[in-house]
């Protein structure tokens, strides 16, 4: 048996296809006996270390579990091809199999990790986060992203490439990837910031800054240490840009002393108590609250806007003519031609068509009061449904904004059909106004909360939620051997 492993090693390494099949046809369960162990230098490990293109194929299409396979040094067959430089191999093992992105080996580390250690190897990079954007969350056995890794091993451009990735990505998932990774721990509680000023690698600085606006500057390490006090600490050299760079996205501010945020929020009572219970009593519907009922709410909530805005242009009762109305020519009416009159109509000294402002036939009656306060009523809380349902973004705050300018549109078909006084409409669109603004501010101020203290969208996910770690709201930086991890 030695002898046959020292012979397919060398196939592995310099031989052919034909090779390699003469040892398979010496034993045939040759493969198999070596797949036993959990941890062995197979062949395939031989040819992507040797870089045996041919021969690795082959393996891989008779034993796709060597690739998945650590060798004693816990090291997978595309973690040593990548150690080697031998991109091409890297190519054709990922066209096989595109799982093989997050395949972990010794220290937790994927092929990700191993591939940002260098600057020339941007483009599997690039390939990488591609093929499996969620590669990019996996964190190594010390709690380091592959953004700690690329620091940590001077290499700047790979962390410049990544960084770039992670603030343009468009992917489901992206703007909780950038929250989250970018101000992430290490095992000593440091971030990339604290890391790239402590080893004063101003590019990488400046490049962090110029890319995105979600690095927390105020985060702190388990000596208890911000940014600009390991700036501060710095004493032997002198760094004017990474001092100014830091003052101006105000990294001086404050002590480092401050209460970490983290939990200085629970240390203190509520300032309102009723608000505070209502804002969680929201937050945790919404947590929990499924995709496909957010949308039967928004349907039912349209339907209700739908009905309750033709309402308030066609009330019930109909309308009829106000010609007691000084502002008829001025009034949105009904238009009757000259050609359907006698003669030119004369209204208030001006010859053209003459037209008369139409009211509702039941106004000033109790009917149309309950029907009036009812219909909008009904309206307020459709819009109101829709503004708390809409998720947030430049596109839901548009929509959101939207629901001022047609609660206005409502109140201006109301003052047609009732001529009430335009001071009392007033009133009311400026009340309303202010009620909807209270709202969405409430709504964001909720989801800012969530997302600082980790309990929803944009924090880390939530057990309650059971959602797949694929889809919005579930960003989870795992590492294998143990639960997803917090700060």
């Amino acid at each position: 048996m030695d002898e046959r492993i020292v012979r397919m090693k060398q196939v592995a390494e310099k031989g052919n296809i034909d090779g390699f099949y003469n040892l398979i046809q010496e034993d045939v369960k040759y493969l198999e006996y070596i797949d036993e162990f959990p941890f062995v230098d197979t062949p395939l490990h031989t040819a992507a270390s040797a870089g045996n293109i041919p021969v690795a194929m082959e393996i891989m299409r008779l034993k796709p579990s060597f690739a998945r396979k650590p060798n004693p040094n816990g090291f997978s067959p595309i973690d040593l091809a990548l150690q080697n430089g031998h991109s091409e191999m890297v190519h054709q093992l990922l066209h096989v199999d595109q799982d093989l992105v997050r395949v972990r080996g010794r220290g937790n580390m994927t092929p990700l990790h191993h591939a940002a250690k260098r600057n020339d190897q941007l483009d599997l990079l690039n390939e990488f986060m591609s093929i499996c954007p969620d590669s990019i969350t996996d964190v190594t056995a010390q709690n380091e992203t592959v953004l700690h890794i690329a620091l940590k091993n001077d290499s700047i451009e790979s962390f410049k490439t990544l960084v770039g990735w992670l603030a343009s990505n468009w992917s489901q998932n992206a703007l909780d990837y950038e929250r989250k990774i970018l101000n992430w721990k290490d095992e000593k509680g440091n971030t990339v910031l604290h890391i790239a000023i402590s080893k004063n690698q101003t590019q990488a600085v400046r490049h962090l800054f110029a890319w995105s606006s979600e690095v927390d500057v105020k985060i702190k390490n388990k000596e208890d240490k911000i940014a600009w006090d390991i700036l501060q600490t710095q004493t032997q050299t002198s760094n004017s840009e990474m001092r100014k760079m830091l003052i101006r996205v105000g990294a001086s501010k404050g002590s480092s002393i401050t209460p970490d945020s983290s939990y200085a929020y629970y240390l203190r009572p509520p300032k309102c108590r009723r608000l505070e219970k209502i804002r969680t009593k929201y937050a945790r519907q919404m947590t929990t609250i499924s995709d496909s009922k957010r949308n039967a709410l928004l349907v039912v909530a349209t339907l209700l806007i739908t009905v309750t805005y033709q309402a308030a242009l066609n009330p019930p009762g109909g309308l009829k003519p106000d010609k007691d109305s000084d502002d008829a020519p001025y009034a949105i009416s009904s238009w009757v031609s000259n050609s359907q009159a006698r003669g030119p109509s004369q209204v208030n000294g001006a010859t053209g068509q003459a037209y008369m402002i139409s009211i509702a036939n039941l106004v000033n009656t109790i009917p149309f009061s309950v029907f009036l306060f009812a219909n909008s009523v009904t309206f307020l809380i459709s819009n109101s449904v829709t503004i708390l349902l809409i998720p947030d973004g430049y596109i839901g705050w548009m929509l959101s904004g939207t629901q001022a300018f047609l609660w206005a549109c409502y109140i201006v078909s109301f003052e047609a059909i009732t001529g009430y006084p335009w001071s009392w409409i007033i009133l009311v669109s400026i009340v309303t106004v202010l009620y909807l603004i209270l709202l969405h501010a409430f709504s964001v101020w909720t989801r800012i909360r969530r997302r600082r203290h980790g309990q929803g969208p944009c924090g880390l996910p939530n057990p309650l939620q059971g959602k797949k770690k694929s889809q919005a709201w579930r960003l989870e930086l795992r590492v294998e051997s143990s639960p997803t991890l917090q700060h």
